[in-house]
């Protein structure tokens, strides 16, 4: 991202508007990592409190839109995602995308305060490492010519590479929704996790094409008579919509210290490979700049292995625990040195027992 970079080969002038772009999207991507990073403790911590409460999201429960502390998170999280917007506008996703990684730094390090998921010290050498391959990643980014129109960016929306990618994308997002979500998603983070990364790709091209009509309008170039303009818009808001459903199941279901790592591997690959497909991000890049950045990125993924490595496993009960407990209830007592015979009671409360030193329940 040096200021003397030409970009498609215009001069320096225009190397050094690219350059300022360029370095107006970093800064709004750390700003906005710093917020999400914030929101999924706020989040998490809202999560609990409703779980106790009653049903869990990550159950099918819906009780969290009650917990004031869980709408904290939203809007902790909305004003991350402004400013991620924002940072699309002025820079690739090539770019934007990766600096995500920052936002795992933060929730890591709030999590080992507040909410008791320790971090090991190894896992210091995973935060240095994601800061390592953010840079990296800012310094060689691609310098994007932003396009001149909404019909510009649908033309490149309809290419048969990327119409064959989102399709493939969508079909993949419902196999996972429709079939593998209601039998393995409590038991494989990779269902919820990977619907939220596949419909994220989606999400951010979409994002980048109404940030970019906003951008253009606010220039003076008025984009609100494209139809092209309300699709993307309408897409958008559907994708972020299915993206809040399964990663409020995802937080709530495993760790935030697993969630948080693999959800950003996965979507900022898949992004990685839209945006590339789509707004052809590398294109007249040279060869020794591309790998810079595909370093950069592998040095970020690298950072949040370790840092996921260094974490405790969730210790969050298993859904079946949540069940009520049957109405008869089968007990031994241990008394006194002598084990007394199995027994049925119906006329005892199913909500409370009394025991003596031991009981065991079948």
């Amino acid at each position: 991202m040096s200021p003397d970079a030409t970009g498609d080969g215009g001069g320096g002038g225009g190397g050094g508007d690219l350059f300022a772009a360029n370095l107006k999207g970093s800064l709004l991507a750390v700003a906005s990592s710093a917020f999400i990073g914030v929101s999924f403790i706020v989040k998490k911590k809202g999560l609990l409190r409703a779980g106790a409460a009653g049903s869990r999201a990550g159950v099918g429960g819906y009780g969290y839109l009650l917990e004031p502390l869980w709408w904290v998170g939203m809007v902790t999280m909305l004003v991350g995602e402004i400013a991620n917007f924002i940072a699309y506008m002025f820079a690739p996703a090539v770019l934007v995308t990766p600096l995500g990684a920052l936002s795992i730094i933060v929730s890591a390090v709030l999590a080992h305060f507040t909410l008791n998921e320790k971090l090991q010290r190894v896992g210091v050498l995973g935060c240095v490492l994601c800061i390592v391959g953010s840079t990296v990643i800012i310094l060689h980014a691609p310098q994007e010519r932003t396009p001149s129109s909404v019909d510009e960016i649908w033309h490149l929306a309809i290419q048969p590479d990327f119409l064959c990618y989102a399709t493939a994308a969508v079909a993949v997002s419902l196999f996972l929704m429709i079939y593998c979500a209601p039998r393995y998603g409590q038991m494989n983070i990779m269902v919820y996790v990977g619907i939220c990364s596949v419909i994220g790709s989606l999400t951010v091209m979409s994002i980048k094409a109404v940030g970019i009509a906003i951008k253009l309008t606010i220039e003076g170039i008025n984009q609100a008579g494209y139809f092209q303009t309300w699709l993307f818009a309408v897409i958008s808001i559907t994708c972020i919509a299915v993206q809040l459903v399964y990663l409020n199941k995802a937080l709530d279901t495993f760790n935030t210290a697993v969630v948080s790592p693999i959800y950003y591997a996965m979507f900022t690959t898949l992004t990685i490979l839209a945006s590339a497909i789509m707004f052809k991000d590398w294109s007249g890049q040279s060869a020794s700049k591309i790998a810079s950045e595909i370093c950069g990125f592998l040095t970020v993924l690298a950072g949040t292995l370790v840092l996921h490595s260094t974490r405790e496993p969730d210790q969050t009960l298993s859904a079946d625990l949540y069940a009520p407990l049957p109405p008869k209830i089968y007990w031994h007592i241990q008394g006194n040195g002598d084990i007394g015979k199995q027994k049925e009671d119906d006329s005892l409360p199913c909500d409370i027992i009394t025991v003596m030193r031991q009981d065991y329940f079948v």
